[in-house]
């Protein structure tokens, strides 16, 4: 077990405050690292710094927005001062806007390629220059569903997903080489507080995800925390560029007959 094991390590999880984000970082608190959270609102970080040391982890929480390159610049720094040297990073902050293309304002679309995809480059660009002079880190982009398929009325979240898969490969290209592994983690569909309202019995959606999905459930948070325990550790060290889907199946399948 000592290939997952990350003792020692500090792991920044940008907007690890609820659902998915906090899922893996607990999984990564679990397995021996040090958590650090950010978010905008201070008291998100609070409740989630609360409940991360309510369950026996180290966490931390800093106020900063992942679009400000000064303001990250700035983080950066003092979460190594405070806290250590960051030897993880999971790019999973992000924002969609669920409006059709040709209703969709341009400001909105840049809203959403400006956190799921530019910010992303921000943080790792900056994690990324400690990592080189230190020999080696691991980053994890949260890749979507959308990194690979289209949806109605979230093509700004899709742009941003599918350029955040290739973000990754190029990534891996140019750092590779300095020890530094970067892959994603696909999420299929989760059962979150945000999905609750679409997960009841006899909700369309619901019923589309069950059928859709060759596991035949929606996903729990915590299926999510053994991709992210693999990716952080020294399990991972020759896997680089790899986008993990960890959806059900539903990428392997092109649905169930309408008989079945």
């Amino acid at each position: 077990m000592n290939l997952f094991d990350l003792t020692g390590k500090t792991a920044l999880i940008t907007g690890g405050v609820h659902g998915l984000g906090m899922a893996m970082a607990k999984g990564l608190g679990y397995a021996g690292a040090k958590i650090v959270v950010n978010d905008l609102s201070q008291e998100n970080l609070d409740k989630a710094i609360a409940e991360y040391k309510s369950e026996g982890l180290e966490a931390y929480g800093y106020l900063f927005d992942v679009t400000d390159e000064a303001a990250v610049i700035a983080a950066i720094k003092k979460i190594e001062v405070e806290v250590g040297a960051i030897d993880i990073l999971i790019n999973n902050a992000g924002i969609i806007k669920r409006t059709p293309m040709i209703e969709m304002e341009v400001k909105d679309f840049a809203a959403v390629i400006n956190v799921d995809l530019i910010s992303p480059f921000i943080v790792s660009k900056n994690v990324a220059k400690g990592m080189i002079e230190r020999g080696g880190g691991k980053i994890i982009n949260i890749c979507s569903m959308m990194s690979e398929l289209g949806r109605d009325s979230v093509s700004a979240y899709a742009a941003a997903k599918g350029g955040l898969k290739m973000l990754t490969k190029n990534m891996a290209t140019e750092l590779a080489k300095f020890n530094i592994q970067i892959n994603g983690i696909g999420p299929g569909y989760f059962a979150t507080s945000q999905t609750a309202p679409i997960r009841v019995d006899g909700h369309p959606f619901n019923e589309f995800i069950i059928s859709r999905t060759p596991a035949n459930r929606w996903g729990d948070p915590d299926d999510l925390q053994g991709a992210a325990i693999f990716l952080s550790s020294k399990a991972s060290d020759f896997v680089n560029g790899h986008i993990l889907y960890v959806d059900g199946g539903i990428l392997a399948t092109i649905g169930k007959p309408s008989n079945e």
